[in-house]
C-alpha cells in the first residue's frame, strides 16, 4: 500500500507493518493505523522513529525507546490493557516506545515516560496507556542525555 505523508513523501508500506490501535493515540483516537517510519541505512543506529497514521499525511510522531534516556525504565500498567494486545502476552514480542516533543529551542526536547506506547509485534497490535509509576514525568527533559550519548 502507498501511504501519503507530509514528511516523508510517498512511502510503501506492506499490510505487515501495519500497527492497529484499536483506541487510537491520546489526542489521536480517530487515527487508528499506523507504521514506524525511519532511516532504513542507519536502522542500528536509530534513536528517534516517527510513528506515521496511515490515513492522515500530517500526523507523524517523533518516538523513541525510552532506555535510551531511562535505562530503568520498567512502566507499571494495568494487566487488562496490555491483555488487549493478543493472546500469551507474557510471551510475545513487545516494542516500548515514548513520544517525544521536539520546540525549536531542541535544548527543551523532551520525552513522555508517563505514556508509553506497547506493540505487540506478533500481532501488530499497539496501545498508548498511562504508567502507574508516580515518578514518571509527561516532560522528561533528554537533550542533555542524548548529547551525551552523542544520538
Amino acid at each position: 500500500m502507498r501511504v501519503q505523508t507530509k514528511w516523508f513523501g510517498e512511502i510503501e508500506v506492506s499490510d505487515e507493518k501495519i500497527i492497529t490501535f484499536e483506541k487510537g493515540i491520546i489526542g489521536f483516537e480517530d487515527w487508528k493505523k499506523y507504521t514506524l517510519v525511519y532511516d532504513a541505512e542507519k536502522e542500528e543506529d536509530v534513536s528517534i522513529v516517527w510513528l506515521q497514521a496511515v490515513d492522515e499525511p500530517t500526523l507523524a510522531l517523533p518516538i523513541m525507546k525510552p532506555e535510551i534516556v531511562y535505562e530503568a525504565y520498567d512502566p507499571i500498567v494495568e494487566d487488562e490493557i496490555i491483555n488487549s494486545l493478543g493472546e500469551n502476552i507474557k510471551d510475545a514480542e513487545l516494542m516500548v516506545f515514548c513520544a517525544l516533543t521536539v520546540p525549536q529551542d531542541l535544548t527543551k526536547m523532551t520525552i513522555n515516560l508517563k505514556a508509553p506506547i506497547i506493540i505487540n509485534v506478533d500481532t501488530m497490535k499497539g496501545v498508548q496507556l498511562i504508567a502507574d509509576n508516580s515518578d514518571y514525568q509527561v516532560r522528561y527533559p533528554i537533550y542533555d542525555i542524548l548529547k551525551k550519548e552523542g544520538n
